[in-house]
């Protein structure tokens, strides 16, 4: 199991929807799986070229793998339960499974912070319609079905997103973006982006309908048609990758000026 560059962009200026967090300026996003977007749970990266790092909070508890292979290739280190526990160089934690790889993919599905469970369990069944496919006290899993990546949740007394959080994307048939952002504000939900059509240059353009949680957390309806056309393997990715983190001048550029670049 290898993870791989799907597809990889350069921005010169912000998203309209956000889509890079709360900033203007240039930045990138690569999509990164062991497999197709269409099929696997992919993750979308961005970097943007002014910020040094961004402040974690406890939102994000894991992202969960679930291989063999990947248990065995990682170096001895945290066990929690089981699984081993790892991070990324920005600090983002991921737990490893020796299991099994299943239909869904390595990628077994994420864990996030509930501050309410029965209050996320209402807005994630009944708003975006996944389904409850496990629950014990303070603890629920939540999916399409057993056969895809699933949302789990922890409960702890506050959720803390600090500057350092994403947001989770489901492809979604267009015509159904409507009504769905229409229920959630019939039951006085947020949303964050209301239904808009994202254009990319030289790409297909996507509809997107961008929901909040009662925790905050960001949820993105993609329109699918679309998102098929734009969720298509690039096999030059690495390559382009490659190519733009030789050519970023953004340490030098900042060096040059004297200056640091922000911290999120």
């Amino acid at each position: 199991a290898v993870v791989s560059t799907q597809s990889t962009g350069e921005f010169k200026e912000g998203c309209d929807a956000a889509c890079n967090g709360p900033y203007q300026g240039r930045w990138s996003k690569t999509m990164m799986g062991y497999g197709a977007e269409d099929s696997n749970f992919v993750l979308e990266l961005t970097y943007n070229y002014g910020i040094d790092k961004y402040e974690l909070g406890n939102d994000f508890k894991a992202l969960n793998i679930a291989s063999r292979e990947v248990f065995e290739a990682l170096p001895t280190g945290e066990i929690e339960d089981g699984s081993k526990i790892v991070s990324s160089p920005d600090g983002y934690p991921f737990r490893v499974e020796n299991k099994d790889v299943s239909s869904a993919g390595p990628v077994s599905g994420i864990t996030l912070t509930s501050s309410n469970i029965p209050a996320t369990i209402k807005f994630w069944t009944e708003i975006l319609g996944l389904t409850v496919l496990h629950r014990i006290e303070g603890h629920v899993t939540l999916g399409f079905d057993e056969s895809q990546a699933c949302v789990r949740f922890i409960e702890e007394k506050e959720v803390n997103h600090a500057k350092a959080y994403g947001r989770i994307a489901f492809s979604v048939p267009t015509d159904e973006l409507a009504a769905a952002e229409r229920l959630a504000k019939e039951q006085g939900y947020e949303i964050l982006t209301p239904f808009v059509t994202l254009k990319t240059e030289g790409k297909a353009d996507v509809c997107v309908v961008i929901f909040s949680d009662p925790d905050g957390y960001e949820i993105c309806f993609v329109g699918d048609e679309g998102f098929r056309e734009l969720s298509v393997f690039d096999p030059e990715g690495d390559n382009l990758l490659d190519k733009a983190i030789k050519e970023d001048g953004s340490d030098d550029w900042f060096k040059k000026k004297g200056i640091s670049k922000s911290s999120a």
